[in-house]
């Protein structure tokens, strides 16, 4: 007999932060739904050995500082599907015994992986028959890289209907794809009126607002950012979010003891609580394009300026932004203001970005794939064999 109730497992990890806050939002909905009996929300790596552990995260943000292109360079020839996957799992299995033992005694359900190294882990105890739950790949990327590739699960969730129809080319069934979007905190988009949310952050109702963002672990080059935005000789409130690190906090503060030459105002903070209300009260945000960053915006119907994107999975997400006409790039930041001041001088065009920045946002995403699973019906897993992965290799293989 079918159960009405579920136990559900999120799974996410700590390479960067933008897999632990769509696996928060998917915790918090599931939290909120009478169809769940158990949430738990776990990091994948706090399970593994801490040489794994620093293989993942910092190794990640310290080629993001120091050797972008080669982080480029090894997303753009790894992504062919199954070409490092032996690998991966080789190194996966060796690391993450604890992970594997987790799942077996809580035999949840269902699972939702927000990042793809405990999705390969479930794959496999799902083809050894060790679990029966479902496994549900929440991809966090406008883009799909060939390392979410799974060789068992139940159901994809993608941001865009191009990928999804990516996904089936390769020969996924496209009924087990959903494009539900990124899953963004429920609170992105709620509160829609500029006027109340500016009041609530102090800020003038009839002076265009600028967020600048630094990350949530401030490791963007917000200094540079606000060296160039010093120059606007159009009226504008800036606000810096320097995240969790002080010292770009520093170097912010310290850029602007310089002085001010042109007629925007700044407000420099560290991290924020409250960044739904911060973007649903900005005209404009200035960041990097991270997934999740960039899904956020979206939610809030806030269009980007564009700068200095990740080689690989950023540069994806900005040419799906560019494309959907919610985003302006800056091949330099030194002239971020003149494109930025170029912009809010022109604001049909950028009520037309904002109009088109709401049309791509899915402010509910999070709801859209637990409503998903909740009413899915019990199916078995998809298995993708060695033959069929030769196959989806051999379609996109570069000739």
């Amino acid at each position: 007999m079918k159960r009405s109730r579920h136990k559900v497992l999120i799974l996410s990890t700590s390479a960067g932060t933008g897999h632990l806050r769509a696996a928060a939002a998917l915790e918090k909905v599931c939290r909120n739904s009478p169809g769940i009996d158990q949430v738990a929300h776990v990091d994948a790596l706090a399970f593994t050995n801490k040489l794994f552990r620093d293989f993942y995260s910092k190794l990640y943000i310290k080629l993001v500082e120091d050797a972008p292109t080669l982080l480029g360079w090894w997303y753009q020839r790894s992504d062919e599907p199954w070409k490092t996957d032996r690998m991966r799992f080789l190194l996966d299995r060796l690391n993450t015994g604890p992970l594997i033992r987790l799942l077996s005694d809580l035999q949840p359900d269902i699972t939702i992986c927000t990042h793809f190294m405990p999705a390969e882990i479930i794959s496999h105890l799902i083809t050894r028959k060790q679990i029966r739950a479902k496994l549900s790949i929440v991809v966090t990327d406008f883009d799909f890289h060939a390392m979410w590739l799974s060789r068992a699960f139940h159901r994809y969730f993608v941001a865009l209907d191009e990928t999804k129809a990516y996904l089936s080319t390769l020969g996924l069934p496209a009924g087990r794809i959903t494009v539900s979007g990124i899953p963004v905190d429920p609170a992105f988009g709620k509160n829609t009126n500029k006027v109340a949310l500016r009041k609530q952050l102090k800020l003038r109702a009839d002076t265009p607002v600028i967020l600048v963002s630094a990350g949530a672990l401030g490791v963007n080059p917000a200094e540079q950012v606000v060296r160039s935005l010093r120059s606007l000789s159009h009226r504008a409130q800036v606000v810096v979010i320097c995240g969790k690190n002080p010292e770009a906090k520093g170097r912010v503060e310290a850029e602007l003891r310089q002085g001010q030459a042109g007629k925007a105002e700044f407000r420099v903070l560290g991290y924020v609580e409250d960044m739904p209300a911060w973007m649903g009260a900005a005209d404009l945000l200035v960041s990097k394009p991270g997934g999740m960053t960039s899904a956020e915006a979206m939610a809030s119907g806030l269009p980007m300026a564009i700068y200095d994107p990740i080689p690989g999975q950023e540069e994806r997400n900005s040419d799906q932004l560019l494309e959907k006409g919610v985003a302006i790039k800056c091949n330099e930041i030194t002239i971020l203001g003149y494109k930025v001041g170029r912009l809010l001088s022109e604001p049909e065009r950028l009520r037309a970005m904002q109009f088109a920045a709401r049309k791509m946002g899915r402010p509910n995403a999070a709801e859209t794939v637990v409503r998903t699973l909740l009413s899915d019906p019990e199916h078995e897993a998809i298995h993708v064999d060695e033959e069929k992965q030769e196959a989806m290799a051999e379609s996109v293989r570069k000739r």
